[in-house]
């Protein structure tokens, strides 16, 4: 029986980095990853989208237990892990708070990934949010 010796491909041919590096600062990092891991949550992923379809760009605390179907502690927790993501803004009014979408933290996360080709060509690139 023989065996064939795996010939190393150059280190220049395999270890290069593109234009741009592909590599983000720390800060930038960690503030994609709060990004990410919030949107990791399909019940944050439907409160969000619920507030951006909203008439006036923003709802109440009080109307968003009903369409999701969960009391209103769990709906606070998943939206203050959405405010602390930059996702949305709140604003106290009285008793209740009020949430609206923000763009900075999901422009930077779109801009993210689709700023290398590899990554804006993979199947999570062709969801039709408005599908979800």
């Amino acid at each position: 029986m023989t065996t064939a010796e795996a010939t190393p491909a150059p280190t220049a041919a395999c270890c290069t980095v593109g234009p741009g590096g592909g590599v983000v600062d720390d800060e930038a990092a960690h503030q994609l990853a709060k990004v990410f891991k919030a949107l990791g949550d399909p019940t944050r992923v439907k409160l969000l989208l619920l507030i951006a379809a909203s008439e006036s760009g923003e709802m109440c605390a009080c109307d968003l237990t009903e369409p999701v179907g969960l009391s209103q502690p769990t709906v606070s927790h998943h939206m203050k892990q959405l405010v602390e993501a930059g996702l949305v803004a709140r604003e106290q009014r009285g008793k209740w708070a009020y949430y609206r979408p923000t763009t900075a933290a999901l422009s930077a996360a779109t801009g993210f990934l689709t700023q290398d080709e590899r990554l804006s060509d993979s199947p999570a690139a062709t969801v039709n949010p408005h599908s979800i």
